[in-house]
């Protein structure tokens, strides 16, 4: 399948992404007695479906750049994922669960940057499928 630089710029940033990620939630699942506490009140399933998902970024990313045709589904997969755990998240915060204003807006940010890869993913594979077709 062809990229767009579009494309390889949301592969990129999906790499990073990935990887800060990882950091940030591997300091906080396993780093010292002080990066755990400067966690504050994490949501302990927010918190380990964002550092596992930080592995499935990195792989959607490699696939992103490299044309792969399960880069989007990955994406989308990601994305309703993320959303999913959004909703979740919700659910615990209106049960009285102690969490961090800023897992609001991370989970926000996430959201959104998934569902814009995925949407562009899922339209780049449409259009590498017609014209497929068409030749």
């Amino acid at each position: 399948m062809a990229r767009s630089r579009l494309t390889i710029v949301f592969a990129i940033a999906a790499a990073l992404f990935g990887i800060l990620t990882l950091l940030s939630g591997g300091m906080a699942l396993f780093g010292s007695p002080a990066a755990r506490a400067a966690s504050g009140a994490v949501v302990p399933f927010v918190l380990w479906f964002n550092f596992l998902a930080g592995f499935a970024y990195i792989a959607a990313a490699y696939g992103l750049f490299s044309g792969r045709p399960w880069a989007g589904p990955l994406a989308v997969a990601i994305a309703l994922s993320t959303l999913l755990v959004f909703a979740a998240f919700g659910v615990a915060v209106a049960s009285d669960v102690p969490y961090e204003m800023r897992t609001v807006g991370a989970m926000a940010v996430r959201s959104a940057f998934w569902i814009v890869i995925a949407w562009h993913a899922m339209a780049g594979r449409r259009i590498a499928q017609k014209q497929e077709y068409s030749n």
